[in-house]
């Protein structure tokens, strides 16, 4: 007993590492928006995503670290570079938008995906609208 709850510390003192390169809570809070978004269950995502139930219920409940194959799958079924999966480490507190900058319509286009009040054909026809708009009135340097 005393070996499962040394593991279980040390799971968490991984997930609440502030040296971490990827901020758990904050990538479990992605895909479970995106998740519950599309009405997915876990085992649904976890079918797409090839990631069983159980690591993606650890990873949204920020008890279990993902490993870098399980980050690259969870990147594609993001729709978001690795890249900017890793830069999830900085505080929750900041907004997606300041931790990926870049193209403003590609991070329009994530934040309307993420949102659970949208659906995924919604969210892209916004993301749409949104870079035509962007497009005609944004100043040319």
């Amino acid at each position: 007993m005393e070996e499962r709850n040394r593991s279980k510390r040390e799971v968490q003192e991984v997930v609440n590492d502030p040296e971490s390169l990827v901020n758990v809570a904050e990538l479990g809070a992605f895909i479970k928006r995106k998740r519950e978004g599309e009405r997915l269950s876990l085992r649904a995502v976890a079918k797409q995503t090839q990631v069983s139930a159980s690591t993606l219920s650890r990873i949204e409940n920020s008890t279990g670290t993902p490993d870098a194959e399980t980050l690259a799958r969870l990147a594609k079924w993001l729709n978001l570079p690795l890249d900017r999966i890793i830069g999830l480490q900085a505080s929750i507190e900041n907004s997606f938008a300041q931790l990926v900058p870049g193209y403003t319509p590609d991070v329009v286009e994530a934040h309307l995906r993420a949102d659970v009040n949208l659906t995924p054909e919604n969210a892209a026809a916004l993301s749409e609208l949104f870079r035509l708009a962007y497009k005609q009135y944004s100043v040319k340097k």
